[in-house]
């Protein structure tokens, strides 16, 4: 829709759709109201206003150090988690969790509209530094999603994210009852991940502008190579300090790809169709993060620990570094 219709049609549909989805979480009285309002409505909503379609957008935008660009524009989602998730705390603590529904619904909507209407605009219209951008006159050699799935590093690149996006998801799904498990309280294991969220920021800042002077590749194995010690290492000490450790660092590790995968795409594909491209790529981020989060649940009951979780995971891990190391960040044709 983003690559038909450009950016401001669908950022305003899918707040509509947010916000309505919180709206109505906030007043149902049911568990299939709660499954309609916030699994499906708020759902379809988010895929419109979330990471996927903000870092298609501003790869768009920018006309140079894109890595930099879109790593400040997705810097939000890392101090939103930080700053905001506390806040929705407080004020279920206070006025109570319908409350607190509502009222980000309507932070939502008012937010994001202006934001729409008055903010931001395609690039199509207005490069990012003021000047007129000439890129679409270079679409003729851009490959559309069929296309580039003609290419092995778009099979490779879907690989890495679907691994990605599994790791990702397990340990922000089960962290908090894998500390508790250990004696660590809940309000605790609650702390370290806004600490995850905080350190998330200080990574995703890091990646584009590394990616600007080394490739998109290197920060990307770096990050699974990070993730294959934290795995292994998180079998054997499982202490409070180890905890903290892991949930640092993993968070470092948690929104590398956020901002390398619309400038990956644009590199090997042009952004003539970026929208579709990352839009298939973050759907299988997505699933596999939905996987791995069931799995994890279903392996602790079957076995009473995360342990297997986390070797899988660490297996994975070592795949995608090698799924990534066999991508071509260089234009492709057909």
């Amino acid at each position: 829709m983003y690559d038909r219709y450009g950016s401001r049609p669908v950022l305003i549909c899918s707040t509509i759709l947010l916000s309505l989805g919180l709206f109505l979480t906030s007043r149902t009285r049911s568990f299939s109201g709660l499954l309609i309002s916030y699994g499906v409505i708020s759902a379809l909503g988010i895929a419109g206003t979330s990471v996927p379609l903000i870092s298609a957008v501003v790869s768009k935008w920018a006309l140079r150090s894109e890595g930099l660009i879109v790593s400040l524009s997705l810097s939000g989602n890392s101090i939103g988690q930080f700053l905001l998730v506390p806040l929705f705390g407080l004020l279920t603590e206070w006025y109570g969790w319908r409350e607190a529904y509502l009222f980000f619904s309507i932070l939502i909507i008012v937010t994001n509209t202006l934001l729409s209407m008055f903010v931001i605009k395609d690039p199509e219209n207005k490069g990012a530094f003021g000047k007129e951008n000439n890129e679409d006159s270079q679409s003729i050699s851009d490959l559309d999603l069929t296309r580039s799935l003609k290419t092995r590093s778009m099979w490779l690149f879907i690989l890495m994210m679907f691994i990605c996006g599994g790791g990702d998801y397990f340990v922000v799904t089960h962290l908090v009852a894998f500390a508790s498990d250990f004696g660590i309280p809940r309000s605790e294991a609650a702390y370290m991940l806004s600490l995850y969220g905080l350190m998330s920021l200080i990574g995703i800042l890091l990646a584009g502008p590394f990616a600007d002077k080394y490739g998109c590749r290197i920060p990307i194995m770096i990050t699974f190579l990070l993730r294959v010690l934290l795995f292994g290492t998180i079998l054997f000490f499982k202490s409070r300090p180890w905890f903290y450790i892991f949930s640092l660092f993993f968070g470092l590790t948690h929104l590398v790809t956020a901002p390398l995968t619309p400038y990956l795409v644009g590199k090997m594909y042009g952004k003539s169709f970026i929208g579709g491209i990352t839009g298939l790529i973050n759907t299988v981020h997505f699933l596999g993060g939905g996987l791995m989060g069931y799995l994890g649940g279903l392996m602790f009951d079957l076995t009473r620990s995360y342990d297997m979780g986390f070797v899988l995971l660490g297996i994975l891990s070592s795949i995608a570094i090698a799924s990534t190391y066999l991508i071509r960040e260089e234009r492709h044709s057909i």
